[in-house]
């Protein structure tokens, strides 16, 4: 019997379609069931081939100060070999619904920025919920983008043209990093990239309702994901912090330019898009890109075309938002 995704149910693009019962099964419901995806997390990354630079790249990891009282953040640090002069940088943040996910994923986003943009890329390993729930993931963030720009000298970044981006869960805290930003005074940002972005606690979108059995992501998922970063019960409060679920915030202006990027069949799609109209509408300039058929994660799938066409949009504007020299 085929699944619910390859009816006539959702229009996937069919040079996705036979990829699909080879994709990862990511199903949330409890303790246990986030465990066996952690054990066999390494496995879905084997499924990706590794990329092959051009250029040289120098990858090293650090430990850099965490929020007071927490433990230091891991980060990994991608820079052209021998490259010199001060380039533009990007805080890279991981996706993974707040729950899965390590550094090591950032080298599949990291090492093409860095090889075919010559941009110098800082990714965290924050701390992942249930374990450490709000505001934990998003200070390690935000202590890991302070310690980048204070460090942006010796990095080989150009301050003036610093980002912070990421997919998925990533998005989300890169939202939220950004507005602390703001609110904190610094670091200053010239750009932020949120790729299907996850933003909003209250699971009130039409895309968040219907799609409860998509691919990869799904309203379930969701639940289970905004419940361990929250805490049982908080999803959904009148109390829950911008910080937490940016789409909460109240005030967007001030923020730095920004591409907000959506996938046809992903529950995300409309918080994404709701997100962009708000920043619009508080004269941020703000870019939408859409990708027809495709679904949450559908990246990975990286010979079909709207996959290919999406990793070139993305090149184009991390070097537009950048204001990299090509």
């Amino acid at each position: 019997m085929a699944e619910p995704w390859q009816m006539s149910k959702y229009a996937i693009d069919p040079e996705l379609l036979p990829w699909l019962d080879m994709m990862p099964a990511i199903d949330f419901t409890d303790a246990e069931s986030l465990a066996r995806k952690r054990a066999s997390f390494d496995e879905i990354g084997s499924m990706i081939p590794p990329y092959e630079a051009t250029h040289p790249i120098d990858v090293r990891n650090e430990l850099v100060p965490g929020p007071e009282g927490a433990p230091d953040v891991p980060v990994r640090i991608y820079r052209r070999a021998g490259q010199e002069g001060a380039q533009p940088g990007l805080l890279y943040i991981h996706g993974g619904g707040f729950v899965i996910g390590r550094v090591d994923m950032a080298d599949l986003a990291a090492m093409p920025f860095v090889d075919k943009l010559g941009i110098v890329v800082v990714a965290v390993d924050y701390r992942l919920a249930p374990e450490t729930p709000f505001p934990g993931p998003v200070e390690d963030c935000y202590a890991a983008l302070v310690w980048t720009a204070n460090k942006a000298s010796e990095l080989g970044i150009d301050p003036a043209r610093l980002a912070v981006g990421g997919e998925s869960a990533g998005g989300g805290l890169s939202a939220a990093t950004v507005l602390l930003a703001r609110d904190r005074g610094g670091p200053a940002l010239s750009h932020q990239y949120l790729w299907i972005p996850e933003l909003d606690d209250r699971l009130e979108t039409e895309s968040m309702r219907e799609y409860v059995d998509t691919p990869l992501w799904n309203r379930p998922n969701a639940v289970f994901s905004w419940d361990s970063y929250l805490g049982e019960g908080k999803r959904g409060t009148a109390d829950v912090s911008p910080y937490a679920a940016p789409a909460r915030a109240a005030d967007l202006s001030g923020l730095p330019p920004t591409v907000v990027t959506v996938c046809q069949f992903d529950p995300l799609r409309d918080e994404g898009l709701e997100y962009a109209r708000r920043l619009s509408q508080a004269n941020v300039p703000t870019e939408v890109r859409g990708y027809a058929g495709s679904f949450h994660g559908s990246t990975m799938i990286g010979d079909a075309a709207v996959t290919q066409r999406a990793a070139a949009d993305q090149l184009e504007d991390l070097c537009r938002g950048l204001e990299v020299a090509r």
